[in-house]
């Protein structure tokens, strides 16, 4: 029970952390010093998708269900609903690479308005 928890725990993280890189930018607008955090998670994200890489959570989180006795993914809430948003069915390499190339131009977008508002400004 505390292993399939911990692994829920893990694809909340997991989550979260995919949308602090696609939508952190537009905190860094309103609060600047997110972006040592943001730029970083981006540049990350962006890297998973381009190389076609494992993000190490998977496996951390696979590797707790296992051990808690559980199949991966069953029929619950979060491997209902969250699950699909992380490993949508039909992923491929040309898919990964589009979603990277969003996550870069979103956020270039982003800090470009917030280097135009800071040029404004002075």
């Amino acid at each position: 029970m505390l292993l399939k928890m911990a692994a829920d725990i893990i694809v909340l993280v997991h989550l979260m952390f995919i949308v602090f890189v696609v939508t952190g930018g537009f905190f860094v607008l309103k609060w600047p010093k997110i972006a040592w955090l943001h730029i970083p998670a981006v540049i990350w994200g962006a890297l998973i998708e381009f190389a076609g890489w494992v993000c190490p959570l998977t496996p951390v989180e696979n590797s707790l269900r296992e051990a808690g006795g559980k199949a991966a993914y069953q029929s619950e809430f979060i491997n209902h609903y969250i699950i699909p948003v992380i490993y949508p069915a039909g992923l491929t390499r040309e898919i990964q690479f589009v979603m990277g190339c969003i996550v870069i131009v979103l956020n270039v977008l982003i800090y470009g308005m917030l280097i135009v508002k800071k040029v404004r400004k002075e």
